[in-house]
């Protein structure tokens, strides 16, 4: 009987304190959506158009030989050629990269027997240029393909320092975004206050290529006499995206 009693004893403060539970979470839902009632979300997309400074030129070269250390020999010959021919144009050291040595089996196709026989062996080295004065672009993809280059993968274009730009265009997309919650606020007879929150949603900077074949190249940079407009890549777009939430505020008669 005791028992039953003090089930019975504690049984209302129990649905007491879970009423007050529910009527919490309640008023916290309420006081939520009335916030949200009172501030505006908004997009903000900031663009920038400006020309490159800076070009990454991959070139390999390929040699062919009978026995894979004379393979080997030339590649080496006509690369150390390439290499000096781009030196020679000022360009620094450490933008010069060597990405490996491939030697494998040349394997050549015949039709009649349909299977590949081996013609002797294949090395090949790639090398990667930076080069940071696009005047000297079209003289060096001259002078590597002269020089023993017999491949000219792809240029790729860029910004040798796109932190500023970054930034400039952050603030252009924020600034959107706050032109934007002013006419949408207006338009309900309201004004924004602060922003409550500010998330970016990305930035994009292109890096243009030009792809072409290697004799296309050097046989342009020949006829347009040395001339950087010959390998301009355009004007890159910088774009960068923002959300927004501001407070709505009531105007100012």
């Amino acid at each position: 009987m005791n028992v039953a009693s003090n089930t019975m004893r504690y049984r209302p403060s129990f649905y007491t304190g879970v009423a007050a539970l529910l009527l919490g979470m309640l008023t916290a839902v309420s006081a939520g959506a009335q916030e949200r009632a009172h501030t505006v979300t908004v997009s903000g997309e900031g663009i920038i158009k400006t020309t490159p400074d800076m070009a990454t030129v991959w070139f390999a070269v390929l040699s062919h030989h009978e026995r894979p250390e004379r393979a080997r020999a030339l590649n080496a010959t006509a690369s150390a050629a390439a290499m000096n021919a781009v030196r020679e144009l000022g360009i620094e050291e450490q933008d010069i990269q060597l990405e490996g040595l491939q030697l494998t089996p040349r394997r050549v196709y015949d039709p009649d027997r349909r299977v590949y026989d081996q013609d002797g062996f294949e090395a090949l080295r790639t090398v990667q240029v930076t080069v940071r004065d696009l005047d000297v672009l079209p003289d060096l993809v001259a002078a590597v393909v002269e020089e023993g280059a017999n491949q000219v993968n792809r240029i790729q274009y860029g910004l040798d320092d796109r932190s500023g730009i970054e930034l400039e265009v952050l603030a252009r997309a924020v600034q959107r975004a706050a032109e934007k919650a002013s006419v949408m606020a207006a338009q309900v007879g309201r004004s924004i206050g602060q922003a409550l929150q500010v998330s970016e949603q990305g930035i994009s900077v292109p890096q243009p290529r030009m792809r072409m074949d290697a004799t296309e190249m050097v046989a342009m940079a020949k006829d347009e006499g040395g001339n950087p407009d010959a390998f301009s890549a355009g004007d890159i777009e910088v774009r960068a995206s923002v959300s927004v939430v501001f407070s709505l505020v009531d105007s100012q008669e």
